[in-house]
């Protein structure tokens, strides 16, 4: 009996040992918020902070910290492709534009991938080993800013390198993956269709007309794809490929602006700021942000549930439901990020960088 008492406890000391030695230590950015702060975008001053979900703690530029040098550019866009981190710079000289690769858990540098891409806009993660980054080519004058054709980068985190750039519409810049599908949306280019992307082949299968400039908001919880898109918003069906239905919206200010469309963490909500320039007060912006559920038939935007306008754009956290909203008070001072309860209710803000617009939330 001793002797079998013996042989439990060395196994068991040795399982503990093993589980142990195999447990990666914690690295100093496991958890929290990333916070993409664009910038001003001639300064290319753009830096990411990292906040603390359960207190009003940031750690700002977290790149030159552990890297001692800047990411000298304008971000677009940063998601996290399992220990790899994705950042989108976009320098205001032309060809400066470049692609960094971190490591997510500790930011240090992995790659900087210069002269690969131009004018990123978006980054998604297709599978454990590729990325997609839409991108609007190098842009012309205001007569005609979209020159060329937009195209999405296939980037091979294997090699970390750029394998492919896939042909799109002019003005490439929202994206979404349902399946085995990449769907694109573009912007600014008035340019009405929807490019749908083969993800197994890397191939554009075909161009969808959806309505101008559509912006490709994300999957509800009814795997719909809505859209933003001349005007209104559409409900896409990703398995037949077709508009299955249209929702309307009606504002108290006639040329409000839609923008920084995100579902709620079980996305049966849709939250959205809508925004206008009052002539009246030397053009200076204005609006609120609204919520309304994705089995609306219409939508009256009068009835605000925050009576603020963020012109950093929104974000929802999926562990914890919360809003994130960033404040841009100047592009030459340090922006706000506030958080909400679903409901509109405020919870606190956290001071970040200059221009916070897009968010990232880690699994932790």
């Amino acid at each position: 009996m001793k002797n079998r008492f013996l042989q439990v406890l060395v196994l068991s000391t040795f399982l503990f040992s093993c589980e142990k030695a195999t447990t990666e230590p914690a690295q100093p950015y496991d958890a929290g918020v990333v916070i993409v702060n664009a910038g001003n975008y001639f300064d290319n001053n753009g830096t990411l902070s990292l906040v603390s979900r359960s207190t009003q703690t940031a750690t700002l530029d977290v790149f030159q910290k552990e890297n001692a040098r800047s990411l000298a550019g304008s971000l677009s866009g940063y998601t996290e492709v399992g220990d790899k981190g994705i950042v989108l710079v976009d320098n205001s000289t032309p060809d400066k534009d470049l692609i960094e690769i971190v490591n997510s858990r500790t930011f240090k540098s992995i790659a900087t991938l210069t002269k690969a891409i131009e004018n990123p806009r978006e980054v998604v993660e297709v599978n454990t080993t590729k990325a997609y980054i839409t991108a609007w080519d190098a842009t012309g004058d205001f007569s005609n800013f979209y020159k060329n054709p937009g195209y999405v980068a296939v980037l091979d985190l294997t090699t970390n390198k750029i394998t492919k750039k896939i042909t799109v519409q002019p003005g490439a810049e929202s994206i979404q993956i349902s399946g085995n599908l990449a769907f694109v949306g573009s912007t600014g280019s008035f340019k009405d269709v929807l490019s749908i992307i083969d993800i197994s082949t890397d191939t554009k299968l075909s161009d969808i007309k959806v309505g101008a400039n559509p912006v490709v908001i994300g999957l509800d919880a009814n795997q719909k794809l809505w859209i933003y898109a001349g005007n209104r918003f559409v409900k896409f069906n990703v398995s037949s490929k077709t508009i299955e239905s249209e929702v309307s919206l009606k504002s108290d200010v006639a040329d409000k602006s839609p923008s920084s469309f995100v579902f709620s963490s079980d996305k049966k909500t849709l939250f959205f700021t809508n925004s206008y320039y009052d002539a009246a007060n030397n053009y200076a912006q204005k609006g609120e942000t609204y919520a309304f559920p994705i089995t609306s038939t219409s939508i009256t935007a009068n009835k605000p549930l925050i009576k603020k306008l963020f012109s950093g754009g929104l974000g929802v956290d999926s562990k914890t439901g919360y809003l994130y909203a960033g404040l841009v008070p100047s592009f030459k001072q340090a922006g706000y990020v506030f958080r909400y309860k679903p409901t509109g209710e405020l919870i606190d803000s956290v001071k970040t960088e200059i221009a916070p617009s897009k968010f990232f939330f880690k699994k932790q």
